[in-house]
């Protein structure tokens, strides 16, 4: 009796083992075919579904806010929304910069602009003033892209306290506060877009970018969150998370400061990221970008770890030796 009792456990324990493995093999190949339906689909839409980049203005509205949008992607971003006939107001921290930006757009595309200075880090006081110079404009196309990144890969105890403020405050503060400042009135048109814009480094824990990296995902999750909230509003809520672009962002090395295949400038990744505005959710907004984030997400989440730590302490090691050559 005794021998058959363990013969059932035995039986039992065999049965539950084979279950959870079937069922763990089972969760990775729905993810595993999941992200690869995203990746084609952030590749093909922009070739294969109806074109509706000149009707972005009758879609979404005819005024588009850009934040941090004097340099990289930002300026690019609200470059490539001119070309499609939108008016842009541009938010950003220097006047000179805004000013400068101004007039390249205008007298490069037969659009409106406004010029709106904020400093993000100040919180709640910068979305104040951008809704009261904004005035009655109605927004039709908000792009959260204003970050701010460590100046180079360094240990927690390293980054000054107030710069780990500033990048909590405008990665997290201005996304969150900038999307409640309008999405209500895009509801109540039942038109209008969001798109933020956050980082590859939000794919997997990132040491020595620690903060920076977790700020990211909290755009993502904060995006698909409230994506399902207006999910019935007529509301497109857009999250890209670029890998790496040749912007001054990515100064401290470079091999990730000059154009490459996978390393596009500002304007060859707006173009394709605008492409895909109203037609993907959620994607790079790059198409070499989409192909690198199916593939890093193939490994496990510790392995992308300790893949971003190595290649941040080369960073690191190829800044510090540039500052120490110079000096």
């Amino acid at each position: 009796m005794q021998k058959g009792e363990e013969t059932m456990e035995a039986t039992i324990l065999t049965m539950t083992l084979l279950t959870v493995g079937a069922l763990t093999i089972f969760s990775l190949l729905i993810d595993f075919i999941w992200n690869l339906l995203q990746v084609s689909k952030s590749l093909l839409s922009p070739l294969f579904l109806p074109n509706e980049e000149t009707s972005l203005a009758n879609k979404y509205g005819t005024w588009a806010l850009v934040t941090g949008s004097t340099d990289g992607i930002g300026k690019a971003y609200a470059c490539e929304l001119a070309s499609k006939g939108l008016n842009i107001v541009l938010v950003s921290r220097s006047f000179e910069k805004l000013s400068k930006t101004q007039k390249e757009i205008e007298s490069t595309y037969s659009v409106k602009t406004k010029i709106i200075q904020a400093d993000f880090s100040l919180g709640k006081q910068a979305v104040d003033s951008v809704k009261e110079q904004l005035g009655n404009i109605p927004i039709g196309i908000l792009v959260n892209n204003v970050g701010k990144q460590y100046e180079y890969p360094m240990y927690l105890a390293e980054v000054p306290e107030e710069e780990l403020w500033d990048i909590i405050k405008i990665n997290v503060g201005a996304v969150t506060l900038m999307c409640r400042a309008f999405i209500d009135e895009m509801k109540t048109r039942r038109k209008g877009a969001i798109v933020n814009i956050s980082s590859g480094s939000e794919l997997q824990p990132l040491p020595l970018m620690t903060v920076y990296a977790a700020s990211k995902t909290y755009i993502k999750n904060f995006t698909q969150a409230l994506r399902y909230e207006y999910r019935g509003d007529g509301i497109t809520i857009q999250h890209l998370a670029p890998m790496f672009v040749a912007t001054k962002m990515n100064h401290f090395s470079d091999k990730i400061y000059r154009k490459s295949l996978f390393v596009p400038d500002p304007v060859s990744y707006s173009k394709y990221a605008v492409s895909m505005l109203g037609k993907v959710d959620d994607s790079s907004g790059y198409w070499a970008h989409d192909i690198q984030t199916f593939f890093t997400t193939i490994l496990p989440e510790w392995i992308r770890m300790y893949i971003g730590g190595y290649m941040n302490k080369l960073f690191r090691e190829d800044y510090l030796k540039s500052i120490s050559e110079s000096s």
